[in-house]
């Protein structure tokens, strides 16, 4: 296991630039730095010396403790009206090879199939699907909480829910405040990709833009709905767009303390319209993860999708920055195993995921949606 080297280590290193150092002693201080000192350190910082600040700051908000929960996800389908270049999961309504659609009572014999199992959440997310409402999702979690009231419900990105509200001719305010009295309880960080709306429009024009996606997140936060973030990275976009998408996620935190946690997700380019753009290498992704722990200085947490980047990389990810390795996630989920994800077919047990965690030298803890511990389990 590659661990970052210690910051005093680094401090202590005569090729260090004044500039470079400057930066890291604010960052050891907790001072909050610029976009353009972010932007110096993406474009400037070796991965092991921001493997080493992020971790330093890791250190400092969470010790060793290491995050993951017991989940199952729900797709509704993966039907959708708009076309995003950079997806392999969505067919559109006239495609049917490949498409799904499921009914209510899909949908809960899926939640009952994990009746006496102690999980703790359920995801929903999925295409957006022209005939699937407000009203029908709803009714969908009513019925998820009349059978588990327990089970935290987590759903539907703001792409998802700028749709169905919009449709439903309601304002953002009243179309979440509808779905959190029917017991919705969080939405998810879906949908950000990058905020640049050059990079949108050439990635996924059609969709909400980046100012209606922040609205919809402060909406929510001022409801209290807690949500999360993500970054989508490793595509067309370059460190400056990354930075502008941090600053302005960094900048609504301040106003609504909402997210919970920033997520970075890599871009993968099996079976999309952007099959021709490289992905980006292990390095790399460390390299974003520790800029995010590091430039997301009011996010609390800092997450490592592990279906998407694959376990080893998740491993690797704890000693750059991340606290959090998402949960022991069902084999259900197809957003990221169709767009050539290292992880096929997504499950992991919970002994597997507190033996990977404490083979970084971490320490697990099963958490809830809102980061209360439940259990945590000693190193072996």
């Amino acid at each position: 296991m590659i661990k970052a080297a210690n910051i005093s280590e680094i401090l202590e290193n005569t090729g260090l630039s004044t500039e470079l150092r400057r930066i890291a002693n604010k960052v050891i201080n907790r001072e909050r730095i610029t976009p353009e000192e972010g932007l110096f350190l993406y474009e400037n910082g070796e991965v092991g010396f921001l493997g080493s600040l992020a971790n330093h700051v890791r250190q400092t908000l969470h010790g060793d403790i290491t995050y993951f929960n017991r989940n199952f996800h729900i797709e509704p389908t993966n039907i959708c009206v708009y076309d995003c270049k950079f997806c392999s999961y969505s067919r559109l309504l006239k495609q049917k090879d490949g498409a799904w659609e499921l009914s209510t009572e899909d949908m809960m014999k899926i939640v009952r199939s994990y009746d006496g199992q102690p999980v703790t959440e359920v995801h929903i997310v999925g295409g957006v699907h022209p005939k699937m409402g407000i009203e029908f999702f709803g009714e969908l979690i009513k019925q998820i909480k009349a059978h588990r009231p327990d089970l935290h419900v987590k759903g539907f990105t703001a792409v998802e829910l700028h749709y169905m509200i919009r449709k439903a001719k309601m304002s953002y305010r009243e179309g979440l405040q509808y779905l959190k009295d029917c017991g919705l309880d969080s939405i998810p960080g879906g949908g950000a990709e990058i905020f640049d709306a050059e990079i949108r429009k050439q990635i996924c024009e059609d969709k909400c833009t980046s100012e209606e996606w922040l609205e919809i997140h402060q909406t929510a936060h001022e409801l209290g709905i807690p949500s999360n973030v993500t970054m989508l990275y490793g595509h067309i976009e370059s460190f400056a767009h990354r930075i502008d998408h941090m600053t302005r996620v960094r900048d609504l935190q301040d106003k609504t303390k909402g997210f919970n946690t920033f997520i970075p997700l890599k871009f993968r380019n099996h079976d999309n319209q952007m099959n021709n753009v490289p992905e980006v290498s292990v390095i790399e992704d460390m390299r974003n993860y520790a800029m995010a722990r590091i430039f997301m200085d009011n996010v609390p947490h800092v997450k490592a999708y592990w279906p998407m980047i694959g376990r080893n990389s998740a491993q690797l990810s704890l000693n750059f920055g991340v606290d959090d390795i998402d949960g022991t996630i069902d084999d259900t989920t197809k957003i990221y195993s169709m767009a050539g994800a290292e992880e096929q077919n997504p499950s992991l047990t919970t002994e597997e995921l507190t033996q990977l965690i404490a083979g970084a030298g971490r320490i697990a803890a099963e958490r809830d949606t809102l980061y209360n511990i439940i259990r945590q389990y000693p190193m072996n």
